[in-house]
């Protein structure tokens, strides 16, 4: 059974599946694990393979929800993104971003930071 906190977190993948291609992005794959490594969302534009993180927050009144992707975090992302890159024999350009969503389901904001690390 699927906890209240995973519901809202892939109702904000979802939310970011829908603005990516909305923006002519391609959707890859979501949700790639590799061990205890996980890769959100995996797009395509313009022949560059995009590894997305996405935060979904209900607020940032503590802190921003990108700060959640912390040095370790894209350590990870990264050893997931080489896995994948290898498994699927790519050898085309990457990058990695982050994709916040805040608020919920009536209103809320999408932050997309191109390049993020």
């Amino acid at each position: 059974m699927k906890t209240e906190r995973r519901i809202y977190g892939d109702w904000g993948e979802e939310m970011v599946a829908r603005y990516l291609t909305h923006r002519d992005y391609r959707i890859l794959d979501r949700n790639v694990k590799y061990g205890s490594l996980e890769l959100d969302i995996i797009a395509e534009w313009l022949g560059e393979i995009i590894f997305v993180e996405v935060k979904t927050r209900h607020s940032e009144n503590f802190s921003k929800a990108e700060d959640a992707v912390d040095i370790k975090k894209q350590e990870n992302i990264k050893e997931a993104a080489r896995a994948y890159m290898l498994h699927h024999g790519l050898h085309n350009p990457f990058r990695y971003d982050v994709i916040t969503i805040v608020g919920d389901a009536t209103t809320y904001q999408v932050n997309h930071i191109k390049r993020a690390f």
